[in-house]
């Protein structure tokens, strides 16, 4: 089918004809509350929704086998206790109570689970990990989707839905949801200009270039009423339909909403496993959390960077590689092995979580220039601070983040293990006790390709996506 199509034909999807989801079930949302500092947590239930479009998720593949987030959500038969769904997934409420606000006040932030919806009653059942990484449960909500006060809700944006890529049954494909934010009426052939080059550069990088087939790639930006979305730290606000803001827990480059129930109602009107929302700005700044969306100021030298970078988090549920930026999380008290796939502490090296990669004769730790890189990382992070507080151009700045790439590429290019998956020292935000498997990779500098290891991971999601149970 044409990637040229519009929502004109998009509808046959609301009555499916052309795509074989006839038997699909009905997609059900809960959105609740999460509130609580970093030593205790409550949820409270705001409502339970029908959404307007059939399940587009994988139905081979009921129980999450990857297990990448900081919590997990099950659908428990209240009878006999089995699970006939879950998922994994982080927060932004997972991601504040580890900042040091949390240490002196409480908040509250709206979430959502969506999965397909269920015939009878069932008990939704919210579990976090533990030290152990094991999970344990701390909500548990009976849900009755036949109640009468089930918010159903409509299609209200399916007029703007473009297909950018259409490969098929969504039912069959993971489904990427370009959301636009800040984009103006007469803005909206720039906003589909752009989701056009982004998922372009997304599909150029492997494994995303290989397993293009297995994508679906949708756009949707409704009109905002001025161009552009918030930067509190120069006193810019906007009205933005996605509500998306820069300085995101006051880390300048971090962009989140925080509007999650405009963003679902706004989604639901497309079918979507996954979310990048593009911003219409110039300044650079993204994020990514998994399992819930991740952004990028599509206006950017660095887009192409940003997008997959950020889609890297969101998708695949990849740590941060970095370590010489300025975060808004603390330090953890104690190193314990993390749960995302690409970091590790390295606690026992003979089983480190990617062993079956290393290359032959690498030694773990793996030497690299590390102090070397560290002195001019720290540098540039300390000018680049001085900059954003002299609120220099964005020409300034993509000069400065394109001499460390070059600084970057030429101290690597000469190094013995340049090439080699071991145990490089430097990973999730520290600079000693986390390691990554390769010196290099999209998720540690501003590069064009992921390492082995992260595209290992991205393809095991694929699979759960798209993959039938033989």
């Amino acid at each position: 089918m044409s990637i040229e199509r519009t929502v004109f034909l998009f509808l046959a999807f609301l009555f499916p004809s052309s795509y074989a989801v006839a038997q699909a079930p009905a997609t059900l949302r809960v959105d609740f509350f999460h509130s609580g500092n970093h030593e205790t947590e409550m949820f409270s239930l705001d409502q339970v929704v029908l959404e307007p479009l059939p399940w587009t998720g994988n139905m081979h593949y009921p129980i999450d086998e990857t297990l990448r987030g900081k919590y997990l959500f099950e659908i428990v038969d209240p009878d006999s206790g089995n699970v006939a769904w879950s998922r994994s997934f982080s927060s932004i409420y997972g991601e504040w109570e580890t900042t040091r606000e949390a240490k002196h006040m409480n908040r509250t932030y709206h979430e959502s689970v969506r999965f397909p919806a269920q015939a009878d009653e069932f008990e939704l059942v919210l579990k976090k990990r533990n030290a152990t990484n094991d999970f344990d449960e701390i909500w548990r909500l009976p849900v009755d989707p036949n109640d009468y006060m089930v918010h159903r809700e409509s299609a209200a944006y399916a007029g703007r839905v473009v297909a950018i890529l259409d490969n098929g049954d969504p039912a069959t494909k993971v489904d990427l949801l370009i959301l636009g934010d800040g984009y103006t009426e007469e803005e909206h052939d720039k906003f589909i200009a752009s989701a056009r080059e982004l998922a372009d550069i997304l599909f150029a990088a492997s494994p995303f270039k290989e397993r293009k087939d297995d994508f679906n790639v949708w756009a949707l930006a409704p009109a905002s009423a001025e161009s552009g979305v918030s930067r509190p730290s120069t006193n810019t606000y906007r009205d933005s339909p996605v509500g998306t803001t820069y300085d995101a827990f006051r880390s300048e480059r971090y962009v989140l909403t925080f509007d999650n129930k405009s963003m679902r109602r706004i989604a639901s009107s497309t079918p979507y496993d996954f979310i990048e929302i593009l911003t219409n700005t110039e300044v650079y700044g993204g994020g990514g959390i998994y399992g819930l969306f991740s952004t990028a100021a599509a206006n950017n030298e660095w887009a192409p960077y940003l997008f997959v970078h950020e889609f890297g988090h969101h998708f695949a549920g990849l740590a941060d590689e970095y370590y010489t930026s300025a975060v808004a999380y603390e330090a953890p008290a104690s190193i314990v092995e993390p749960y995302e796939p690409n970091v590790t502490a390295l606690l026992d090296p003979a089983e480190l979580k990617w062993k079956h990669l290393v290359t032959p004769n690498t030694p773990l730790p793996t030497p690299w220039p590390k102090a070397e890189f560290e002195d001019h990382s720290i540098a540039v992070q300390k000018r680049r601070a001085e900059m954003r507080a002299a609120n220099v151009s964005e020409d300034e700045m993509n000069a400065l983040f394109r001499y460390t790439k070059e600084f970057t590429e030429d101290l690597f290019s000469e190094t013995r293990y340049k090439d080699a998956v071991g145990a490089f020292e430097g990973a999730n935000y520290e600079a000693e006790g986390f390691y990554r498997s390769e010196q290099n990779c999209l998720m540690f500098t501003r590069t064009d390709y992921f390492c082995q290891v992260c595209s290992a991971a991205i393809e095991e999601v694929i699979d759960e996506y798209t993959k039938s149970r033989q």
